[in-house]
């Protein structure tokens, strides 16, 4: 055996006893030589991913025109109706549920170098109306409804903020992508944590909605 090796040997070899022989004088003095076990086995990694809980993996913002009309029958529109015009700002946020993800989702191998892990497909969770930034265009009003509103009687806006959320909620699930984008990004998510994990080759199926 090569001379420099065996020295450098016995260097590495004299720095772990004098690390240990100090860790014993300093308890609170960590040594840098302590292995450190990964457990790589299915349960492990299911566990780590379901820690994660609703991974809110995108999010979209758009902006609707709410339309709603008023109208009392055989009354004029002139003397009692209402007509609004209400623009909505909001977000609606794209999240894949991992506390669902089920027993037999993930497959490692003997290796524990590769892993498949199959999860539930990403959904729409509630949209967020942004009140500061949503507001009435225009609003006509029929006499009654006008004195009404003079006196604190007027109609309530719960209604035209329950539409814009479901306008918002509709948009998108209109071709905005916004599903597909939230699966990519939670693979690359996964892709990166088990990578951290060990794991080699890398499976990350969605499953069918």
């Amino acid at each position: 055996m090569p001379t420099g090796l065996v020295a450098l040997g016995l260097v590495v070899l004299g720095l772990i006893l004098a690390v240990n022989w100090v860790g014993g004088l300093i308890p609170d003095l960590r040594n840098p030589f302590t292995s450190e076990t990964v457990d790589r086995t299915g349960p492990a990694v299911l566990k780590s991913i379901r820690d994660l809980r609703a991974y809110q993996a995108a999010s979209g913002h758009f902006e609707v025109i709410v339309d709603v009309e008023r109208d009392t029958r055989f009354v004029p529109d002139a003397l009692k109706g209402e007509r609004v015009l209400f623009v909505a700002a909001g977000d609606v946020d794209a999240a894949v549920d991992f506390a669902a993800v089920e027993d037999g989702a993930v497959e490692v191998s003997d290796d524990r170098r590769a892993v498949t892990l199959e999860l539930p497909p990403a959904h729409f969770q509630e949209p967020e109306l942004d009140l500061d930034r949503s507001y009435v265009y225009h609003r006509d009003r029929g006499l009654i409804d006008r004195l009404q509103s003079l006196v604190g009687e007027g109609g309530d806006d719960a209604e035209l903020y329950r539409l814009a959320e479901d306008k918002l909620a509709a948009a998108a699930r209109d071709g905005s992508g916004l599903l597909a984008r939230a699966e990519a990004n939670t693979r690359a998510m996964l892709i990166s944590l088990l990578r951290s994990l060990g794991f080699t080759r890398i499976d990350i199926r969605f499953a069918d909605v």
